[in-house]
């Protein structure tokens, strides 16, 4: 308890003698560019100078201050704006009544080591009395500064922890909307998140889909390339190839020039500083590399310096976003009035210029702007610092209770964190119109202007707005570009390619390269049945059933429906051979009919004959009912008439086959064996084998009829249209009665092909029965085998030979006789030597 009581007082001690400490710095202070006393004091951080040299040390006296040169002129003018705005504040007898405001303006050299300086300059303050005590309240409510990201995380990373608000005009870097590790910082220009989705929209508006990525090493250029390279990737851009350098890797940046030089990407998206980007533009120009479409960020893309006749071979047309231009009111007549004393300080006795500058030679340099005050760059960043300035104005306002009447309360004491929440809160309306507030992020509203780099016709470049992008609007809104008004790389009027592969066209499909990034691939055309009908596409898609891809691959059409028709080359010949056969026929029947009481036509049954004759010219017709496109009737019509009319056909032929055998078997005596083979016994018989085939095909109709049916299965490219057999036992129980018949016909003609007699019919049926199953017997495996309209052919094509062969076997010897060799058409030479039947 006595050791815990005694560390207590030691602490309190301790804080006392902090407590009784005088202030005082260490070393020689900072002194700030410019400055002015008021009741609440600014300050500002700006780069004024672009180089800063080191003093020699060598440790024998005391080291000398840093040396700073080479102005430059847009940060110098953002410096006059905030000079600007203050004196405009102070003239305003509505927003900071009775309260006077100052400024002090630090150079930072574009340093890092002279930011940190600037940095505890404007926390620490510049003198201090003999009796001031260490209280740990900063001498300044706000500060307006860095302009770039890195220098911004330094300044903000050091005030952070004494929630000292810093507020910047154009530090973008995404980093910066971390409010756990900068939770005092704000900036009236937006995140470079926001731009680095601009990027994305434009290449892929126009396009792009293969480009090239640079970017600074830097917080700034890091940032902003990973938010572009994440979301590029995510729209299916590709990146060939994305390289980085610093403003003082000479060698490095040798490399990313080579780089850009041996790439195949025409595209080149720049996510380069101020600095860095003027580096480049020099070796793009030293080694005259030309053709590459530049997009830029707004860090680079509207500077003055960089667009010259030598650079403009290199980077005409480039594209990119900048801040928005917005003229101040009242700044340019400013900069004509009072821009050289403010400038100059050297030449005047008084000024805003800092009274500890300890010699007037660091603003030599300034003194050649006179020169070129006509020729000042774009004014694009100086409307961000006077919103800064505002904002800070507008928060003290709340803090210090103005009124319009009774002033502002100067006695109260104002905290920084206070501070910062009444900057969060900060909502009000410029002088311009334009609204001001900040988001959850401490960062504004994202509106860039797209701009080109351009050449007049007298010669003269210029920065051309051709669009512009605002993310408040939705997503399909927000980039709007008028692309007549853009030049594009090499003065060219086209729009540049930047693709790995080409596009593939309708009826082909991406097939990504191996080990390459998916923009990289080669195109395969869509297999047969596949099509695609738009460019780029990943996959064909399958053709419906019915549907086949056309010859280009483009587009399902129709299949072809193939059966058999009438008016093919096929077709026409079957059915003139049908015809033909139905002809021969009837002309048989004619002639036999008109020697009907000729001996050779009486001996050969002439009813029988007639019948088979007429059973005949069914056969030959029936084969047109396999031609032409099937239907329900059709189907069922023609393997019925088929069945029918064939057995109808062998069940004549078997009866005279059966007549000629009984007929020598009835002249041994004693036989009666021919009264029961009369003409009534025949008639009876072929309507009786007739009517069983009649009762098979009614089966077969009942059971299961044959049905027209698309067969898509044989030919992917085409569908045939065929008779579906239903039930292939009814077809084949068929065509096997038919077989049966044939065999029996067969067996009983060759036993009497050799009965004595001069026309001995046994041996012409035995003939046409040979050919009639040996045309079935082939016709099977063809059948079988056939395709389409082919298995049909065969079909008819058995049916006919099978027809022509039972003609020409049975009839023509006849015909002949009757024709050529009347002499034999005698009873006589019909007896010959055998006895009479």
């Amino acid at each position: 308890m006595l050791l815990f009581l005694y560390t207590l007082r030691l602490f309190h001690q301790l804080y006392a003698n902090v407590e009784n400490t005088p202030c005082q710095t260490m070393g020689d202070p900072k002194y700030p560019l410019f400055s002015k006393d008021g009741d609440v004091t600014i300050g500002g951080i700006f780069p004024v100078h672009r180089k800063e040299t080191l003093p020699s040390f060598e440790f024998t006296r005391k080291p000398q201050l840093l040396l700073c040169s080479s102005v430059n002129l847009r940060n110098f003018l953002l410096a006059q704006v905030m000079i600007f705005t203050v004196e405009e504040i102070n003239r305003n007898e509505m927003l900071l009544p009775n309260v006077s405001v100052g400024y002090q303006i630090y150079d930072t050299c574009g340093s890092r080591l002279s930011t940190m300086s600037a940095t505890m300059g404007l926390m620490n303050g510049l003198d201090f009395a003999s009796g001031d005590r260490c209280n740990g309240q900063p001498p300044l409510p706000a500060i307006i500064g860095e302009t770039e990201s890195s220098a911004t995380m330094i300044l903000s990373r050091t005030t952070g922890p004494f929630k000292i608000p810093v507020i910047s005009p154009s530090a973008t870097c995404e980093c910066l909307s971390n409010r756990k590790d900068y939770p005092s910082f704000f900036r009236t220009i937006a995140s470079d998140y926001h731009q680095s989705s601009a990027l994305v929209n434009i290449v892929k508006h126009f396009g792009w889909s293969w480009v090239g990525a640079v970017n600074s090493d830097t917080d700034y250029g890091n940032n902003g390339m990973a938010v572009f390279l994440k979301i590029a990737r995510e729209e299916g851009i590709c990146i060939e190839y994305s390289v980085k350098f610093y403003r003082t890797e000479t060698e490095k940046l040798k490399k990313v020039v080579d780089t850009i030089k041996t790439g195949t990407a025409k595209v080149i998206v720049a996510f380069v500083s101020f600095v860095e980007m003027g580096l480049l533009i020099e070796q793009l120009s030293i080694q005259k590399i030309s053709g590459f479409q530049m997009i830029g960020v707004e860090g680079w893309i509207t500077t003055t310096n960089y667009i010259t006749p030598n650079s403009f071979l290199s980077m005409g047309g480039s594209l990119g976003f900048a801040v928005r231009k917005i003229n101040i009111e009242g700044f340019a007549d400013y900069l004509q009035q009072e821009f050289w004393d403010t400038a100059i300080p050297c030449s005047q006795s008084e000024g805003n210029f800092s009274k500890y500058a300890l010699s007037c030679s660091r603003y030599e340099e300034l003194l050649a702007l006179k020169k070129t005050k006509e020729n000042l760059p774009e004014l694009r960043y100086e409307y961000n610092v006077y919103k800064a300035v505002y904002a800070v104005a507008h928060a003290l306002h709340g803090l210090l209770k103005c009124k319009e009447q009774n002033g502002c309360e100067k006695s109260l004491a104002i905290q920084p964190q206070q501070m910062v929440e009444a900057i969060k809160k900060v909502n009000f309306s410029t002088n311009m119109g334009d609204n001001m507030w900040f988001d959850s992020t401490g960062g504004a509203v994202a509106q860039y202007e797209v701009v080109n780099w351009q050449q007049d016709s007298d010669g003269s470049f210029q920065f051309k707005s051709v669009g512009y992008y605002d993310a408040s609007l939705p997503p399909h809104q927000r980039l709007q570009l008028d692309i007549k008004k853009i030049i594009w790389a090499g003065g060219q009027l086209k729009k540049p390619r930047s693709v790995c592969s080409e596009s593939c066209p309708p009826g082909t499909r991406k097939a990504a390269q191996k080990g390459r990034p998916v923009c990289c691939y080669d195109c395969i055309p869509c297999a047969e049945g596949e099509i695609s009908n738009e460019t780029d596409s990943n996959n064909c898609k399958q053709c419906p059933e019915e549907f086949w891809s056309n010859a280009e691959k483009n587009n399902c059409v129709l299949k072809t429906v193939e059966f058999l028709s009438f008016t093919e080359f096929m077709g026409i010949v079957l059915v003139f051979f049908s015809l033909f056969g139905v002809g021969i026929t009837a002309l048989v029947a004619v002639l036999f009919y008109r020697k009907k009481d000729t001996p050779i036509v009486k001996a050969n049954n002439s009813e029988l004959s007639f019948l088979l004759l007429f059973s005949l010219t069914l056969c030959f017709l029936c084969s047109l009912t396999f031609i032409g496109r099937p239907t329900e009737w059709s189907c069922m019509l023609r393997h019925t008439a088929f069945g029918i009319t064939f057995v109808l056909c062998i069940s004549c032929v078997l009866g005279k086959t059966i007549v000629v055998l009984m007929a020598f078997k009835a002249t041994l005596p004693g036989n009666n064996i021919m009264k029961w083979f009369g003409p009534k016994q025949q008639r009876l018989s072929v309507l009786t084998f007739t009517l069983i085939q009649v009762l098979i095909c009614v089966l077969w109709l009942i059971v299961s009829p044959p049905f027209p049916h698309k067969n898509m299965k044989y030919y992917n490219e085409k569908i045939i249209l065929e008779c579906n057999l239903g039930s292939s036992i009814g077809f084949w129980a068929v065509l096997g009665y038919i077989g049966l018949l044939a065999a029996l016909c067969f067996i009983l003609s060759f036993l009497a092909r050799k009965l004595p007699d001069n026309f001995n019919e046994a041996k012409f049926i035995t003939f046409s029965m040979l050919i009639f199953c040996a045309v079935w017997i082939t016709f099977i495996p063809a059948y079988v085998s056939s395709p389409g309209k082919f298995t049909v052919a065969v079909e008819i094509f058995a049916i006919l030979a099978s027809s022509f062969g039972l003609l020409f076997c049975i009839f023509v010897p006849k015909c002949y006789i009757i024709l050529l060799k009347p002499e034999r058409n005698t009873k006589q030479n019909m007896m010959g030597t055998s006895k009479s039947y």
